[in-house]
C-alpha cells in the first residue's frame, strides 16, 4: 500500500497499489457524486432562496465530514485500530444536526434529499469499518431515520433500501481489496521461501560433495596413521591419497561457490519453473533448440536471471527461449530505473567471458527487462576445463 503522505505516478505503483488507489477514488466519488447529484437539483428546484442555501451548505459539510472519516479509515486498511473516533465523533454530530434541521423545518423534497444524504454518507463510511453487527445497526438505523422523518412505517423501506446499497459498495470493495492485499502477501512470503529452498539445495549439495571427501580424508589419515606407527612403507602412499583427496574436495569446494558446479540444464529448467509460479509468476519455455555444449552454462543464466525477477521485479510473466544463438530470459515486471550492472550479472559476464560467451541485460521497452546471452558456435571455448563437457 502507497504510505500516507506519499505522492507516486500511477506507472510506479505495483498491481496491489494501485487496487488500493482505484478502491479508494471510486469510493470518494461515489460518496461525493451522489450528494451532489442528490442535493443540487432539489435544490435549484426551491422556492426559498435560504433553505436552497441551507439545505446545499449542510449537504455540502456532512458530506465533507464524511470524505474526511472514510479516507481516515481507508489510510489504516489493512489495520483496524486505533479507529479515527474523532472523525466519526464529528460525522455522527454533523449528521445529527443536519437531520434535526431537514426533519424540524423543512418538508417535501428539501427534507427527503436532507435524509438521503445523512443514510448515505452514514452507511457509506462507517460501512467501511469492521464489525459483523455494524451494518444491522446502520440498517436499523437508516430505516429508523426515514421512519421518523416520514412519519408512517411504510416510509422505513427507502431508507432500508439506501442503506442497504451501499452497505454493499463499501463491505464489497473492502472484501477484494483485502482478497488483493492478502494474496500480495502470499506471494510475497512464496518467494522468500523459494528463495529459502534454493539455500537449502545449495547446503545440500555442499553436503553431498564434501562430506564425503571429508569422511574419506578422516578415514584414510587415520589409515595412515595407524600404519606409521607400525612402521609399515605404505603410510606414505595413504598420506598421498589424502593429500589427492583434499585437493579434490577444494577443487569441488570453488566450484560450488563459483558455481562451476555441473548441473542437468533441463532440471534446471524446470526448477526454476517451479520457483517463479511458486511466486505467481507464469512462464514459457523455448529452448529445444539449445546445443548440449551449451547446457552448463545457460543454466548459469537461467539460474541468475530467475534469482533477479524473483528479487529484483513485479514480473507477472517470464519468457525463456533461444533461438540463432541467443538465449533471452525476458519479464514484464522491471522496475522505473532499474540498473544492469548488479554484481550478480557482472560476475555471470566473468564467467560466461572465458567460454566465448557474452551477457547483455537492459530495459526493453516499458516495463519489460531482458537478459540476452549469445553463444557462438557449437560450444565453449574452454568446456573440457570450465564445464566438464567432452570437448
Amino acid at each position: 500500500m502507497t504510505k500516507p503522505g506519499t505522492r507516486r505516478r500511477w506507472s510506479d505503483l505495483n498491481g496491489v497499489e494501485r487496487v488500493g488507489l482505484y478502491t479508494r477514488q471510486s469510493l470518494y466519488l461515489v460518496l461525493l457524486g451522489f450528494n451532489g447529484l442528490l442535493l443540487v437539483p432539489v435544490a435549484l428546484r426551491l422556492d426559498d432562496r435560504g433553505e436552497a442555501v441551507a439545505l446545499l451548505s449542510g449537504g455540502a459539510v456532512v458530506t465533507a465530514l464524511g470524505f474526511a472519516a472514510a479516507m481516515a479509515v481507508l489510510r489504516r486498511f489493512p489495520a483496524v485500530q486505533p479507529l479515527p473516533w474523532r472523525r466519526i465523533a464529528a460525522l455522527l454530530i454533523g449528521c445529527g444536526i443536519y437531520y434535526a434541521i431537514a426533519a424540524t423545518a423543512w418538508t417535501g423534497d428539501a427534507r427527503g434529499a436532507a435524509v438521503t444524504s445523512v443514510v448515505a454518507t452514514l452507511t457509506l463510511t462507517l460501512g467501511l469499518l469492521p464489525g459483523p453487527r455494524l451494518p444491522l445497526a446502520l440498517l436499523a438505523l437508516s430505516g429508523l431515520l426515514f421512519w421518523i422523518s416520514g412519519g408512517e412505517p411504510t416510509d422505513a423501506a427507502p431508507g432500508l433500501f439506501f442503506a442497504a446499497t451501499f452497505l454493499v459498495t463499501a463491505r464489497a470493495s473492502m472484501w477484494l481489496l483485502g482478497i488483493v492485499t492478502d494474496l500480495d502477501v502470499a506471494r510475497q512470503a512464496q518467494a522468500q521461501l523459494a528463495v529459502v529452498e534454493e539455500r537449502l539445495r545449495f547446503s545440500r549439495d555442499v553436503h553431498d560433495v564434501l562430506g564425503r571427501r571429508l569422511s574419506t580424508i578422516a578415514v584414510q589419515a587415520e589409515l595412515a596413521a595407524t600404519l606409521a606407527k607400525r612402521g609399515d612403507a605404505r603410510a606414505a602412499e595413504r598420506m598421498l591419497e589424502v593429500r589427492g583427496v583434499a585437493h579434490e574436495a577444494l577443487r569441488e569446494a570453488r566450484e560450488l561457490a563459483r558455481g562451476y558446479r555441473s548441473t542437468d540444464f533441463h532440471k534446471e529448467l524446470e526448477g526454476a519453473r517451479s520457483l517463479l509460479r511458486s511466486a505467481g509468476i507464469e512462464v514459457r519455455l523455448s529452448v529445444d533448440a539449445m546445443p548440449r555444449a551449451w547446457h552448463e552454462a545457460a543454466g548459469w543464466v537461467v539460474l541468475e536471471s530467475v534469482t533477479n525477477v524473483l528479487r529484483h521485479s513485479d514480473a507477472r510473466l517470464v519468457d525463456i527461449a533461444y533461438a540463432d544463438g541467443e538465449l533471452r530470459v525476458d519479464n514484464d515486471g522491471a522496475h522505473p530505473g532499474g540498473s544492469s550492472d548488479g554484481s550478480g550479472l557482472c560476475g555471470l559476464r566473468e564467467r560466461l567471458s572465458p567460454l566465448g560467451a557474452s551477457l547483455v541485460a537492459q530495459p526493453d521497452g516499458g516495463d519489460r527487462w531482458t537478459v540476452v546471452a549469445r553463444f557462438p558456435g557449437s560450444g565453449p571455448l574452454s568446456a573440457t576445463d570450465t564445464t566438464g563437457f567432452p570437448a
